[in-house]
């Protein structure tokens, strides 16, 4: 690990103006991912800005059919909330999922959401259920905020300071999580929503969350799995490594998009 500076900002705009000010720095909350980056000496910040205990990140409220969440909510939090398991239980069951009890523990929604990890789970959610992302700034549809690998429109010195989630009519998670790291090999979250269903698909695509919008039309007619059994992903911009060929990722969007489907009509 090299060496850096740490701070702990007393206000979000303080933690703001420090990440303006220096674009080597990074923000700290969960660190479930920059820690481990750091460790492996993969990033060399010139600062820590630690936002983890920050007022205006904390917090989960269900007002108006939706459902907000602080940027520095932890995972268990959310997965136990009996707002979140009562309003939006698909969210809950996703969260339930990620990784291992350590890391809910630690990890954050906002740092997954801002980090945008190509096999995390939470952008899936945010996607599918058209959230929008509220920075210090102003606010972003989940449609414009996530970017690639890696990538969001986040600026310098803005960061996420909670996400609202419009309730769906129906809405479910499935995936095929790596056995060793949980992370998301391919997983599916459909949302029947006010404006259609929408299928949002993490840890399959190279550069990232994607919607499947093939699916997105068959589901339209009726949420069930034999809706996307003539349906077929295709393999060309999906992730190929040592745990899967983009073909075997491409199978596993459809099977675990069918079992989402399936979850739903279960519901019915």
């Amino acid at each position: 690990m090299y060496s850096f500076q740490y701070r702990k900002a007393k206000t979000l705009q303080e933690a703001a103006d420090w990440l303006a000010k220096d674009e080597d720095a990074k923000a700290l909350s969960g660190g479930m991912t920059l820690l481990p980056t750091l460790k492996a000496r993969l990033a060399q910040p010139s600062q820590l800005i630690d936002i983890a205990g920050l007022a205006e990140l904390a917090g989960i409220d269900n007002k108006n059919g939706v459902l907000t969440i602080g940027a520095a909510t932890r995972y268990y939090q959310i997965a136990t909330s009996p707002v979140v398991r009562e309003a939006l239980p698909a969210l809950a069951e996703l969260i339930s999922t990620v990784a291992d009890p350590q890391v809910r523990n630690r990890g954050t929604i906002g740092g997954s959401v801002a980090n945008n990890d190509p096999a995390a789970d939470s952008p899936a959610a945010v996607l599918a259920l058209n959230a929008t992302v509220i920075t210090n700034k102003r606010e972003i549809a989940a449609d414009d905020f996530f970017q690639g690998m890696f990538t969001t429109a986040l600026e310098p010195g803005e960061l996420v300071v909670k996400i609202a989630f419009p309730l769906p009519k129906a809405a479910a998670y499935a995936k095929f999580p790596h056995p060793a790291s949980g992370y998301a090999m391919a997983g599916v979250f459909i949302a029947q929503t006010a404006s259609g269903v929408r299928v949002a698909v993490t840890g399959a695509g190279a550069s990232g969350v994607f919607r499947w919008s093939e699916a997105e039309q068959a589901l339209g007619k009726g949420i069930n799995a034999a809706a996307l059994e003539k349906l077929a992903v295709s393999a060309d911009d999906l992730n190929e490594d040592i745990h899967g060929s983009r073909e075997y990722r491409a199978q596993l969007v459809k099977v675990m998009a069918g079992r989402a489907a399936a979850a739903i009509s279960r519901k019915k």
